[in-house]
C-alpha cells in the first residue's frame, strides 16, 4: 500500500523552506520493510514504462533539484534500477558551454527531453537558471541577453520573467503528452556536513568531493531563499513541486518511489490493441513458423 504523500506536495505560494522538514519523524518501518516497498514500486514503474514505450502517447520527465550531497545520484540509481535503458535516459546539466550560452537558456533542455514513450530524468535542470544564477547573478552576464548590461539588471523583474517562462514551458510540455514530476530533495545543513566529511574520510568516496562544494556551502542561506522563491513561483496544480525530506536516504527513496508510482500509474496506459487484420497476420505468421519446423522434423 502506498503512503500518503500529499503533505510533500506544493501547488501554490505556501512553501516555507524553514518549516519544511528534512527528516521524517513518524517512520516506524525498519530498513528491511522500506527496501521491500521500494522494490515493489520499482517493479511497478518498470511495468508502466513498458506500456508507455509500446504506445508512445506519453512521456515522463522527472526533475531532481537539491543542494550538494542530498542524494540525487543514488536516488536515481535505486528508483530506476529496473527500467529498460532503451526507454530511459538521464541528463545532467552543469555549467553551460560556450555554444549553449549563445542560445536561449532552454535550448539545451529541449535537446535532452525524453521522447514520448520514454522516462527522462533531469539531474539538475532548467531550474539551475533561477537558482545558481540567483545566488551568482554575474553568471547571467555571460549569456549576452539584450538589456542585461550589469548585475543590477539581474533583478526581481528578470527572475519573475524566468519563472513565467518555466510555468509556460511546463504547461506546453503537459499539453503535448508529458507528465512532469518535480522533486526538491531537502537536506539539512548538518546532514550535508556529515556527508561531505564522509566523502573526505572514506577513500572510495574521495572522488565525489570537490572544493567547489565547500565554496557553495558558504552561500547556504542564499540558496535556501532561491529555492523557496523558485518553488513558490513555479508550483502549480498542473505541475506541483514535491519537497522530500532527504536526511534519511532510504526513506526519501521510499517517498519518491511512491509518488512516481502514483503519478505514472495515473496515466491511461495500456498496450496497443491488435486489429482484426493484425490478428490474421499473426495467425499466418504462426502457421508459417510451425510449417517450417515440420519441414525440419521438429515436433512440439
Amino acid at each position: 500500500m502506498l503512503m500518503k504523500t500529499k503533505k510533500y506536495r506544493y501547488t501554490g505560494k505556501d512553501f516555507d523552506i524553514k518549516t519544511a522538514p528534512t527528516k521524517v519523524k513518524d517512520s516506524a518501518d525498519d530498513l528491511k520493510k522500506i527496501k521491500k516497498k521500494i522494490k515493489k514500486n520499482v517493479k511497478s514503474i518498470k511495468n508502466a514504462q513498458k506500456m508507455m514505450y509500446a504506445r508512445r502517447h506519453y512521456g515522463v520527465l522527472v526533475v531532481f533539484q537539491a543542494m550538494d550531497a542530498a542524494g540525487k545520484d543514488s536516488m536515481i540509481s535505486h528508483i530506476f534500477a529496473g527500467v529498460n535503458p532503451v526507454g530511459f535516459k538521464v541528463a545532467n546539466f552543469k555549467q553551460p558551454t560556450g555554444r549553449e550560452l549563445r542560445h536561449d537558456y532552454l535550448w539545451r533542455i529541449n535537446r535532452e527531453l525524453p521522447m514520448r514513450g520514454d522516462i527522462g530524468v533531469f539531474n539538475r535542470s532548467y531550474y539551475e537558471d533561477v537558482l545558481v544564477s540567483r545566488v551568482h547573478p554575474a553568471l547571467i552576464l555571460q549569456s549576452n541577453i539584450p538589456g542585461i548590461e550589469s548585475v543590477h539588471d539581474v533583478n526581481n523583474k528578470f527572475f519573475d520573467s524566468r519563472y513565467e517562462d518555466i510555468r509556460q514551458y511546463e504547461s506546453y510540455l503537459t499539453r503535448n503528452g508529458y507528465l512532469i514530476v518535480k522533486f526538491f530533495l531537502h537536506v539539512s545543513k548538518e546532514e550535508q556536513k556529515k556527508r561531505f566529511l564522509a566523502r573526505i574520510d572514506t577513500p572510495e568516496k574521495n572522488w565525489k568531493f570537490s572544493a567547489a562544494d565547500i565554496r557553495e556551502r558558504q552561500y547556504w542561506d542564499d540558496y535556501q531563499k532561491a529555492y523557496e522563491k523558485a518553488i513558490n513561483a513555479t508550483a502549480t496544480k498542473e505541475n506541483p513541486w514535491y519537497v522530500i525530506p532527504a536526511d534519511d536516504k532510504w526513506y526519501s527513496r521510499l517517498i519518491v518511489s511512491d509518488i512516481l508510482t502514483k503519478k505514472i500509474n495515473s496515466l491511461p496506459l495500456a498496450y496497443p490493441e491488435v486489429s482484426p487484420e493484425q490478428e490474421m497476420s499473426l495467425l499466418q505468421a504462426r502457421k508459417e513458423l510451425i510449417a517450417e519446423d515440420k519441414r525440419l522434423g521438429i515436433n512440439y
